[in-house]
């Protein structure tokens, strides 16, 4: 079973050990990658105990970042 972390910085939660590759649960949308979590939180953090902050082994994607939706 995966084994859960929680950052103490920003509080999300991370599944580890999980097949394919650590799962975080952000507090809202569907799960992601330590490599979304790094693009679109960790790296604005400046803050000593993050969990996160490398981003994992995995690359970040243009997806993985913050875009917020386009006025209409």
């Amino acid at each position: 079973m995966a084994a859960p972390q929680t950052c103490p910085v920003c509080g999300v939660k991370i599944l580890v050990g999980i097949v394919g590759g650590d799962r975080v649960l952000f507090s809202a949308g569907p799960p992601g990658t330590r490599a979304r979590l790094y693009a679109r939180v960790c790296r604005y953090v400046d803050k000593p105990g993050c969990i996160n902050k490398e981003g994992g082994s995995q690359t970040a994607t243009p997806n993985d970042y913050y875009k917020p939706d386009a006025p209409r």
